[in-house]
């Protein structure tokens, strides 16, 4: 089983060797795969079968966790899809900027 050729889209990309203290040294393309960099840490899920996935969990630090909150992606998704739809306005200066924002808060 283990010399078996792989079907579907999976590829092995490299091989690891297990280390002392149950270390192992993730192959580049495997790290860039999960894009991983120094301090992220990877979760493992064991499937019935035995199949292991790895999957790359980057840690959030504390003062950035807002960023990711539900209404704050919400507010990110709304702005991408209104900078698609070209609904953007560009300001020849801060004065004209300030003063659009002045008129938005005035209707509101």
């Amino acid at each position: 089983m283990a010399n078996e050729p792989r079907t579907g889209a999976s590829e092995v990309v490299g091989r690891a060797q297990l280390r002392k203290k149950n270390q192992l040294t993730l192959p580049a393309e495997v790290r860039e795969a999960l894009h991983l960099s120094e301090g992220d840490e990877v979760e493992f899920t064991v499937e019935p079968d035995g199949q292991v996935t790895l999957r790359g969990w980057t840690t959030i630090p504390t003062d950035q966790r807002w960023f990711w909150t539900e209404d704050w992606q919400e507010g990110e998704r709304e702005a991408s899809a209104q900078i698609a739809a070209g609904d953007t306005a560009v300001y020849e200066s801060d004065d004209d900027f300030l003063a659009a924002l002045d008129a938005i808060d005035a209707d509101a």
